[in-house]
């Protein structure tokens, strides 16, 4: 884990300062901010940065959001092209106050950035939109070039650690993606108290749904009161999950402890395209 400092460091904080944006890296108090803050990339995080779930693992402020800012987008993708970025990763928070979920702001999120960089392939992370398929397929009509989204852990967890989502929803929107010919990726993770074998019916079921990219870490505290790990993964036991994806069909996985869903994005995005 690479120390939170350095030249490119400050600049990435120093641009999402003065554009007044937010990143996941620091919301979610990411282990890897300094390596990637350091290699000037960065995980942007649309529509503010209140969400209106409280999953248990994550440490994004919950409660009311702002309206969406009409201006973000346009300041993302300047702020894109200040840093010149070739592969671009946007997540957002849940926005279940919103009638779309947000997809509409999505959708023009992505055509600005496209439209601002020519050339830059863009990953979006995106929350399930309740599994709305019409709801869906307006980020898929932005032609983003890889769209994620998480399953963040076992279907015997979900209940206990995500709010409102559902393991078979969120199978669902991975199927939406992929039945589209879009590159679908999706992650979770490991270390609270699933075992290998939910793990190994997790892979499946994610490469089932048609994902070509899927990432494994391990779960760590982001703050106090939030949930604590079960167990600490040895990275042995990566390997094992790592070769079981590959061996199931998947193009890429990324699995080690300190991996997260935009972990090393700009190489999936080679791995998915060949």
């Amino acid at each position: 884990m690479q120390r939170a400092s350095g030249e490119n460091y400050s600049r990435v904080k120093g641009l999402v300062n003065r554009n007044h944006l937010h990143t996941i890296c620091t919301s979610g108090n990411c282990p890897n901010i300094g390596e990637c803050w350091n290699a000037g990339t960065a995980t942007f995080m649309i529509l503010g940065d209140i969400c209106t779930r409280a999953c248990k693992f994550c440490a994004t402020s919950t409660g009311k959001p702002d309206p969406p800012d009409p201006d973000e987008p346009n300041r993302l993708a300047i702020s894109i092209r200040e840093l010149g970025i070739k592969h671009c990763v946007i997540t957002s928070v849940d926005r279940d106050d919103l009638k779309d979920g947000g997809a509409g702001f999505w959708a023009e999120t992505v055509r600005t950035v496209k439209a601002v960089n020519p050339g830059i392939t863009v990953e979006t992370l995106i929350p399930d939109f309740d599994g709305k398929p019409e709801f869906i397929q307006l980020v898929i009509d932005a032609s983003p070039d890889v769209i994620s989204h998480n399953m963040e852990t076992v279907r015997r967890l979900t209940p206990v650690i995500r709010t409102k989502a559902k393991y078979d929803r969120s199978l669902s929107v991975l199927k939406c993606i992929s039945g589209k010919n879009t590159v679908a990726k999706s992650g979770f993770m490991v270390g609270l108290g699933e075992t290998e074998e939910e793990v190994f019916e997790t892979i499946t079921d994610i490469r089932g749904a048609g994902c070509d990219i899927i990432t494994i870490g391990q779960y760590l505290q982001p703050e106090i009161g939030f949930m604590e790990p079960v167990e600490y993964i040895e990275p042995a036991r990566f390997v094992k999950y790592r070769d079981f994806a590959l061996e199931a069909g998947f193009k890429e996985a990324e699995c080690s402890p300190l991996v997260r869903s935009s972990f090393h994005a700009e190489r999936h995005i080679l791995k998915a395209e060949k």
